[in-house]
């Protein structure tokens, strides 16, 4: 009877954040945009994310089907139910987030002509429908897959499937953003001396379908499975030490969050002229500290006055917010690194790359001792589960933390609609500055994605060595050694593909934009129409192919290492994976925000402004930062935790 009237509070909370998100869609949908121009182009910017998720989708049936009967068959039909779940709830929060995105990025261009909080309202409206869908979706996918299936063991596979359509996602569409921000930037703004988004660049379509199919439908699955399989990692930790209470804990954690997001979203107001990142940051702040208060009487409730775990999730919460303020210094325009990287663009591009990574590397140090400590006391004060329970923290706030990272490509999406529609000045001017408050929130957001990681690697890790009954890792045996070392460069190897992906994509792109430049007649004076659809198709055809060796990957070197080396190798290969992929993640996801927010920098008239020789290097930068922090950077923590989860479904194999 207890489990049972605390699910009823679990369902309520996951019913709240649909309804909130239905309210926010339906409030974008009602708001009139007076304009035909930008009605087309958000129009024609729609039809080609949504045309790609479905192709992207389509492929991805044919995994998803095949690893079904693979389990069924080995794991048994809860295993194979539940990872169908995963699969289906991941694909359906993409869908829902880009469908309302891609009509937000209009109606935000529409309305920056009333003013900056009308355009910031619209995009932060646009970015909680995402972030609520994930919240909503996450945890009532959790309950039903438990509910359905009873079984602890059995529903890790729901996070196996969400993982997997997650890691897809964020390589195929960071490889199709990617391929068409690098073409037209190389091409339109280096090579011909164009705007940002002029609408004589063939790539600029592709460029901002590519905008929200990585950074709205990739982010979205990223930090849908990370939310999944921290509370799936609690549930299996806390009912191992409490029942019922341990398995319910975790959720009534993010319960406790979507309202605390919710009520977060009552501080993200700005005044015109006021500064959107400092809203921003209020909402996400106030939201840590609504969750901190309400995890201490939900505790304190739950375990009779005992409020040792408290300490755990606060710990998260409070890391989670720490990462993000460090990568917001090291992404910022406001801070010393990234004008360190746009003074070192003055002298060209080498000195831009060289201190761009640079600043990356350092920039690892303090997420890693701020993890390290979130690790430590979640453990003091709840051994495993604690651990388990910080990751959880972390996450709770995620609603609020998507709703601050989908914003972003919604405004980047409206200043390329504002540019391309020919809208007053002063209207890209407050788009501008949306957008670069969006590349440091999208920065915070992947900081805490990647934080998160580490953490529910952690609790999947212990989960997976109950289940193959290890008790310690020899570092003593050599095949515990091999497995560390192959552990330790898988996310060398799988950055490296996805990058290489961009690069051969880019190249396609860079000559179908020259191509385009030099045998259509009138493009540059605005006679002629550039051919758009065939960079779609570019972008489109290369995120398919490219995206499958690295998924496949992921899924199968886990599984061989474990069937020919046996538990303890595969221990070491988590291990090694989870050391090296966080700090790889972090290192290319804040270079690559810096990167960006130096250009723009420079773009705002800082070292000579827009067509300087710094404005050149700057670019090139960026290219380089594109494929770090929208590709293989975000990848790498969707890389660790599902070869994480993988081990774990698939453990009694491995005795």
């Amino acid at each position: 009877m207890v489990g049972s009237s605390l699910f009823v509070w679990i369902v309520a909370a996951a019913v709240v954040a649909l309804a909130y998100a239905i309210f926010a869609a339906s409030r974008i949908n009602s708001y009139e945009v007076g304009n035909e121009r930008v009605k087309e182009l958000s129009s024609i910017i729609q039809g080609g994310a949504m045309a790609f998720l479905y192709r992207e989708y389509k492929a991805l049936s044919i995994f998803v089907v095949v690893v079904a009967l693979i389990l069924a068959r080995y794991r048994g039909i809860p295993m194979a139910g539940c990872f169908v779940g995963g699969a289906l709830c991941s694909a359906f929060t993409g869908y829902v987030g880009m469908r309302v995105a891609t009509k937000a990025n209009g109606k935000t261009a529409f309305a920056a002509l009333k003013g900056m909080n009308e355009a910031l309202g619209i995009a932060f409206r646009g970015g909680s429908v995402m972030g609520m869908t994930v919240v909503g979706v996450g945890l009532l996918g959790v309950l039903c897959a438990y509910l359905v299936f009873g079984d602890v063991g059995a529903i890790a596979a729901f996070g196996f499937g969400a993982s997997s359509i997650a890691l897809f996602a964020r390589v195929g569409g960071g490889i199709y953003t990617k391929a068409a921000d690098v073409g037209a930037d190389l091409v339109g703004k280096v090579e011909a001396g164009i705007p940002e988004d002029d609408p004589r660049n063939p790539a600029v379509i592709a460029d901002n379908v590519g905008d929200n199919v990585g950074d709205i439908a990739g982010m979205g699955a990223d930090l849908f499975e990370s939310y999944v399989n921290s509370i799936l990692a609690a549930m299996a930790v806390g009912y191992a030490s409490f029942n019922i209470k341990g398995l319910t804990y975790p959720m009534l954690l993010c319960a406790v969050g979507i309202a605390s997001a919710l009520l977060g979203t009552l501080f993200v107001r700005v005044k015109d002229g006021g500064d959107p990142q400092k809203a921003l940051s209020m909402g996400l702040y106030s939201t840590g500290v609504f969750m901190a208060a309400g995890t201490f009487f939900l505790t304190k409730w739950m375990f009779d006055g005992d409020i040792t775990l408290f300490w755990s999730v606060v710990a998260g919460v409070a890391c989670g917010v720490i990462i993000g303020q460090i990568t917001e210094i090291y992404t910022s325009s406001d801070y010393a690194p990234v004008k360190e990287i746009a003074a070192a663009s003055v002298t060209g591009t080498a000195t831009n790359v060289l201190t761009g990574i640079s600043v990356g590397m350092k920039s690892t140090v303090a997420p890693v001792f701020f993890i390290c400590a979130a690790t430590l006391i979640g453990y003091k004060f709840g051994d495993t589960l604690g651990i388990a329970c910080s990751a959880v923290g972390m996450l709770s706030i995620t609603g609020m933390v998507l709703s601050v990272d989908a914003y972003g490509p919604i405004s980047d999406n409206a200043g390329g609609i504002a540019e391309m529609a020919g809208l007053p000045e002063e209207v890209r001017g407050i788009t501008d500055r949306l957008d670069a408050v969006g590349n440091t929130t999208a920065a915070v957001g992947k900081g805490l994605a990647i934080g998160s990681a580490a953490l529910t690697a952690l609790a999947l890790f212990v989960s997976y060595a109950a289940a193959t009954g290890l008790k310690t890792i020899d570092l003593m045996d050599p095949k515990v050694i091999v497995g560390l070392f192959i552990g330790g460069v898988l996310p060398f190897i799988f950055s490296a593909l996805s990058i290489q992906a961009v690069s051969r994509a880019a190249e396609r792109m860079i000559e179908e934009v020259r191509r385009q430049f030099r045998e259509i007649p009138g493009i540059m004076d605005g006679t002629g129409r550039p051919e758009y659809e065939k960079c779609v198709d570019i972008s489109t055809a290369a995120a398919l192919k490219e995206m499958v060796i690295p998924g496949l990957m992921a899924v199968a070197v886990p599984v061989a290492v474990g069937y020919l080396l046996g538990a303890a190798a595969l221990g070491g290969l988590l291990g090694g994976a989870i050391v090296t992929g966080v700090m790889m993640a972090i290192f290319m996801s804040n270079s690559g925000g810096a990167w960006d927010n130096a250009k723009k920098y420079i773009e705002a008239g800082n070292h000579g402004g827009k067509g300087s020789p710094a404005h050149a290097a700057a670019v090139n930068g960026d290219t380089v930062g594109d494929p770090f922090k929208d590709t293989a950077g975000p990848s790498l923590n969707i890389l660790i935790k599902l070869m994480t989860v993988v081990s774990l479904v698939m453990a009694p194999l491995f005795k």
